[in-house]
């Protein structure tokens, strides 16, 4: 007897479960969208804005607030979002308030393109279209503009990130040729002439060594072009 009791109580708390599970489905499947919300991960600066990530969705769904949450297909709203050229990637989810909420990381710029047509290089070395929203402080690319020069420049711009001293004092690349790399610098009147994309950790190291002597002696004013093309060497012009 003691097992039947013990069987029924099983029974009641399956159903008691299996009910509460229904129940809890069932409201969540009738929620509605309350509102809209975009969340922005990493750089505070906005090449495409709340307002543009919002009408994307708009414009292909059309208005979603007190939309079912059933009626909600996510995976297609993040393709679309991740379609837009400013954006690498994008998370849409349901909030527990409601909210239709999107989680936008933005490509990031490295390098700005100036030449027939205007455009950034971006961290992973792929075009990005200039922003209406806001333009990226970058290093200025001029020259001869071709796909082998700008890998070329990629290569050099990965470089220069990750060197606090170049980060903060290259302003520009130009592109004498396809193997010709010429650095200008913020503050300094000199042209560096890097040459060939080749041991730029030793023409780098070359070159800041001769800097700092130079700026201790202060000299840096008296050169218009020092050059790195030959091995092991720093190569000055005076003015």
């Amino acid at each position: 007897m003691r097992m039947n009791y013990n069987y029924l109580k099983l029974i009641v708390l399956l159903l008691v479960i299996t009910g509460l599970y229904a129940f809890s489905n069932h409201r969540s499947s009738g929620k509605t969208v309350s509102g809209m919300e975009v969340e922005f991960e990493g750089d505070d600066n906005l090449y495409i804005t709340q307002g543009a990530v919002n009408k994307l969705l708009i414009q292909k769904f059309g208005s979603l607030e007190n939309v079912p949450k059933e009626k909600l297909v996510l995976n297609t709203m993040e393709k679309v979002l991740e379609a837009n050229k400013m954006v690498k990637s994008a998370q849409v989810y349901l909030t527990v308030n409601g909210q239709l909420a999107s989680k936008i990381v933005q490509r990031k710029p490295i390098g700005r393109i100036e030449g027939d047509s205007q455009f950034y290089l971006d961290d992973q070395g792929e075009r990005m279209p200039l922003s209406t929203s806001h333009s990226a402080r970058v290093p200025i690319i001029t020259g001869v503009i071709s796909g082998e020069s700008l890998a070329d420049v990629y290569e050099i711009l990965n470089y220069i990130n990750k060197d606090d001293f170049l980060r903060k004092n290259v302003i520009g690349i130009h592109i004498a040729s396809e193997t010709k790399y010429q650095i200008k610098f913020r503050t300094e009147q000199f042209v560096v002439v890097l040459g060939e994309v080749e041991d730029l950790n030793k023409k780098f190291g070359n070159f800041k060594a001769f800097y700092v002597k130079a700026k201790k002696d202060k000299a840096l004013g008296a050169y218009s072009m020092v050059s790195l093309e030959f091995n092991n060497q720093v190569v000055c012009t005076k003015i």
